[in-house]
Parts: structure tokens; sequence; C-alpha cells
């Protein structure tokens, strides 16, 4: 389905089985090696055509089980006293998390998960709340756009919040706290709910921090902080996608000249992540007012003209091709209002990224999911909706899909997913393709 370059906002958007410590003889490390195993092959069999000719099946039943005791196993570390294996648990239910959809698993385990967060956001060491952070943005993800991630999210947010403001927290806790609060507002929030507005607000005080003073000189970066303004920045252009035009009218008065002075940020990570919002904003307020402009547009584009050639020989040789790269696309878009598309492949399908929303809410799933984000888009209903590609393909109409369709049942079944998947609706650009 073709871009419509105008008017796509025509309106606002019980308990666990507990595992036994320090006797099972096997380690953390072992514990995720045996789940990703299991995961990469015997539970891909319920969704895709099993290549096999006629060998041995393997007893998915029992697989199965053993892989949730194990699973089961790594959620009750979370209670350990031990720092180093409450840790270990994180790192393997983080990758447990991204690299296979486990709604029938979690569901029934949310709360308990969500507690475990919980305590180690409020009592751990910096690793470990930034390592709680991102388990939780993938607990929402896993979810989907239900009443559950929503429920989890209005637990979270609290302890989030705090560590995001506390200048005395951990940078990397605070970065993965903003990275979180974005994500789960997004996938559980509604369009136009208090929620949003509260979470746009904090990641706002957390980047605004560097924005020029009243004489335009932009403030000296404290060590590791250009890292916080990057991440919640990101998180806050997420959040902007499903603004209604009401609030998003407001926000790019505001932000949009600040953000031109913060292109001369020392920063290249920041200052790329500033020209990729100012961007996604010149696009969004384009949908809303086809005359829309921006002040001074032509100090922006000598900026940004700067910036996409910059040869500066105290710049690593690798930060001025990114940079390069990515202020060239921005220069052009603003210029030409041309967006250069990007070609995602997963499995037989394929997905285009055709706009600096689409690019915004892309980028931010691939920064939590990493590289389990095509399997997520191959068999996961919220992101499948999300980027306008059904319900997860079925290869082989006699496998059984029990757990898919559960999961795609409870989705949208919930009036909650009900009401973002109209607002999405409005904003999505492009249909997948089947190759």
């Amino acid at each position: 389905m073709p871009r419509s370059k105008k008017g796509k906002r025509g309106s606002s958007k019980p308990g666990i089985k507990n595992g036994v410590k320090g006797e099972s003889g096997a380690s953390d490390d072992e514990l995720m090696s045996d789940i990703l195993s299991h995961y990469s092959s015997a539970s891909e069999g319920t969704s895709v055509l099993d290549e096999g000719t006629g060998g041995e099946q393997v007893d998915e039943q029992t697989a199965q089980e053993e892989t949730e005791d194990k699973l089961k196993q790594c959620i009750d570390n979370l209670m350990d006293k031990s720092a180093k294996t409450r840790l270990a648990a994180l790192e393997s239910l983080r990758q447990a998390f991204s690299s296979r959809v486990l709604y029938d698993f979690l569901i029934e385990r949310r709360l308990t998960v969500s507690d475990c967060l919980e305590r180690s956001l409020k009592k751990g060491g910096g690793e470990e709340q930034a390592a709680a952070a991102t388990v939780f943005a993938l607990l929402c993800i896993q979810l989907g756009g239900g009443d559950e991630a929503e429920e989890g999210f209005k637990m979270l947010r609290p302890i989030l919040t705090t560590i995001l403001i506390d200048n005395t927290a951990s940078i990397a806790a605070r970065q993965s706290c903003a990275r979180a609060l974005g994500m789960c507002c997004y996938v559980s929030s509604a369009e136009d709910g208090e929620d949003l507005i509260k979470s746009l607000a904090l990641l706002e005080s957390a980047f605004m921090t560097s924005y020029p003073n009243r004489e335009g000189t932009l403030p000296t970066p404290k060590p590791g902080s250009a890292g916080l303004h990057t991440a919640a920045l990101q998180a806050w252009s997420l959040l902007v996608t499903i603004c209604p035009a009401s609030k998003l009218t407001v926000l790019l008065d505001l932000h949009l000249p600040k953000l031109q002075a913060c292109l001369q940020s020392s920063d290249v990570n920041y200052r790329i992540a500033v020209g990729e919002t100012i961007a996604l904003l010149v696009e969004l307020g384009r949908d809303i007012d086809e005359e829309f402009d921006v002040e001074d547009s032509e100090s922006l584009c000598e900026c940004l003209k700067s910036l996409a050639t910059d040869s500066n020989k105290h710049r690593a040789k690798n930060d001025r091709r990114k940079q390069r790269s990515i202020f060239r696309e921005v220069l052009h878009y603003i210029e030409n209002e041309d967006f250069t598309d990007e070609k995602i492949r997963f499995g037989v399908e394929r997905i285009y990224i055709d706009s600096w929303m689409r690019r915004r809410i892309y980028d931010a799933f691939k920064e939590i999911l990493e590289s389990g984000v095509r399997h997520h888009l191959q068999f996961n209903p919220l992101l499948r909706d999300i980027f306008g590609l059904g319900p997860p393909l079925i290869l082989d109409t006699s496998v059984k899909s029990n757990k898919i369709s559960r999961f795609e049942k409870h989705l949208f079944n919930s009036a909650a997913f009900k009401a973002r998947t109209k607002q999405r609706n409005k904003v999505r650009d492009k249909r997948a393709d089947v190759m």
C-alpha cells in the first residue's frame, strides 16, 4: 500500500514451581544454553514447516516441560541472596525473552516476574537495575498490547521513574529505565491516556538538560550524560509517534528550535539521535499540515550540510562515516520530503521502513530485542500488528498452532489492544509483502 504523505494522523492517537538452589549441578550458562537450544528447534515446529522426512519426532510436550522447568529456576534465582546469581538469572531471561515468544509460559507468572523485577530495581546495584529494566521491557513485549502489559507498567512505572530522575543513580540504570519507560508506555498505554503524557514529561526532564541556556550556550556535559540524553530522547521520540495531533503541535513548537541547537553537541551519538528526531518531528508536522515548515530552515539546512560533510580529523573515522550517512538522509528529507526506503527480510516475509516514524518504531524494538527482532516479527502478534503483517504465517496447515492462536485470541479480544490497533492503523504506511 503506497505511503500517503498527508493526513494520516487524522485524529489522536500465581506462583511458580520453585527451583532447587545450588543442587541441580547446572550453572546458569548451562541453563541458558539448554533453554535456547530447545527454543531454537522444537518450539518452532508449532508454527513453521517441519523439514523432516519421516524421522523420529521429538517429544514436544516433554521437551517443553523441561525447558519451562529451567525457566522457572531462572525466575526463582531472581530472589537469590547472591547478586551474581540474580544477574545471571536476569541475563538468562533477557536472552530467552528476546529470542522466543513465551506468552503461554509468562501469562501465568507475570505477577511473580514483575515482583522480582521490582525488587531488583529497588534493592539491586546499578548493573542489576539496568538488567531488570531491560527484562521488564521484554516482558511487556511478550505480554502484548493487552491489559496484562498495562497492569505491569502501572506496577513498575513508579520505580522506573524514581531511578530515571535520580541524579545519584547509575547512568547505565537510568538509561535502561528510560528505554523501558518509553517501550512499556508505547506497548501498554492508550493513545491519549494519562500514562502517555506523564511518560513524555519524565523523558523530557531527562534530555532537556542538554538544551542551550538563555544565552544560547550548550551546557558542559557531565560524564555519561550524553548516553542518558540519547536514550531518553529516543524513548521520547517513540512515544511522540502515538501522540494526538493537538499535543504534537505543542511539542513541535517547544522542541524543534532547541533540538536544532543540540546538533552542535560534542557527542556523536547524541548528535545523530537529535538529527533523526528533528526529521521525525518535521515528518509528523507535515502530516498534520502540508504547509508546515521549519523555523529558520536555511540555518538548519546549513548545519545539516556541515554535519553531512564533516571531515574533522579529531573524530573517529567510523563516527565520521556514520554521522555523514545519517545527516545526508536527514538533509535530503528536510529539503525534498523524500525518505530512502529500507527493506527488512525475515523468513519468507519483509517489511518496508519507508518513513522516519516507522524507522523509530523498528529501531526501538531492535534496541530491546536485538537479534531476536526478526523472530518476533515472524511470530509475535504484537509486532505483527504494529507493522501490518497480519496473523503469523502457518506454512504447513497440518501443523497445530494452539499457542499462537491463544495469544492472538487474547490480544484481539482486549479492548485496550483494539484501541491501540485503531491508532496504529492510522500511521501505518505500507503492508508487508510475502516473497
